[in-house]
């Protein structure tokens, strides 16, 4: 396991779940806003309104306020105009950082994501500046409980998917950007609604850390995650097992 999920499992381990819970809801609302307002407010018939709806589901987020916030995102007046901006830079070691935020002033969010990674041993590039050591993936995530791994694995490969892997807790496909659309829609008249799906960046390569670079890595994710804008973080770094626990402990 290694950047965006391994920085989430050690900051889960680290504690302060009720701050974390608190901007997961506030994230989960700026997604639900946008994702009403860029097309129907009916979920079957938004894809991006029923993946959101699903991950809030999952984040125990009760109904009415997913509700209220279709209702603002409806009613135009008075409800906030989010852009969707994509911010590029390094960390310590050379780590590279794509940083996806929702925000209704660009100016103070890059001011703020700027000031972070100088603070913290890094520097805020320009667009595409890391984006080359990444690929863009249609990333749809399903329980194990949805089926077998070979059921998955036809599904998958008669709906023009790349690759499939499955464990004992989930399977996670995975579709190039053109297919990710049409895989999705098949997985889900199979198997129903998956748990995720999403548009997501992989790292082609990583960047292994020792402890030191790995304490300053995760700080500045961590300064980072702490901003209301900020959506999704991913990055190239692999932190090796023993230098983990470590960190958790």
């Amino acid at each position: 396991m290694a950047g965006h999920s391994q920085f989430k499992n050690i900051m889960h381990r680290k504690g302060a779940q009720d701050a974390r819970r608190g901007r997961q809801f506030a994230r989960l609302i700026r997604e639900i806003t946008v994702a009403a307002r860029q097309g129907l407010p009916d979920p079957a018939s938004n894809p991006r309104l029923r993946a959101a709806m699903v991950a809030a589901r999952q984040a125990n987020m009760p109904k009415d306020t997913v509700d209220r916030a279709i209702k603002k995102a409806v009613g135009g007046a008075g409800s906030d105009d989010y852009a969707e901006v994509r911010y590029e830079g390094y960390g310590p070691a050379g780590v590279a950082i794509i940083v996806e935020a929702l925000t209704d002033n660009r100016n103070r969010t890059a001011s703020d994501l700027r000031t972070a990674f100088a603070k913290h041993g890094g520097a805020l590039g320009e667009t595409n500046s890391v984006g080359f050591l990444f690929n863009r993936l249609g990333v749809i995530r399903y329980p194990a409980s949805a089926g077998s791994p070979d059921d998955m694995l036809e599904a998958a490969i008669e709906a023009g998917a790349e690759n499939v892997e499955s464990d004992a807790e989930a399977h996670e496909v995975t579709a190039a950007v053109d297919d990710f659309f049409a895989v999705r829609d098949a997985l889900e008249a199979r198997f129903g609604a998956p748990e995720s799906a999403r548009l997501d960046w992989r790292p082609t390569t990583s960047v292994t850390l020792d402890e030191e670079r790995a304490a300053s890595v995760l700080k500045l994710l961590d300064v980072l995650d702490e901003s209301d804008d900020v959506q999704n973080i991913y990055a190239n770094f692999d932190i090796p097992d023993a230098v983990m626990q470590k960190l958790s402990a």
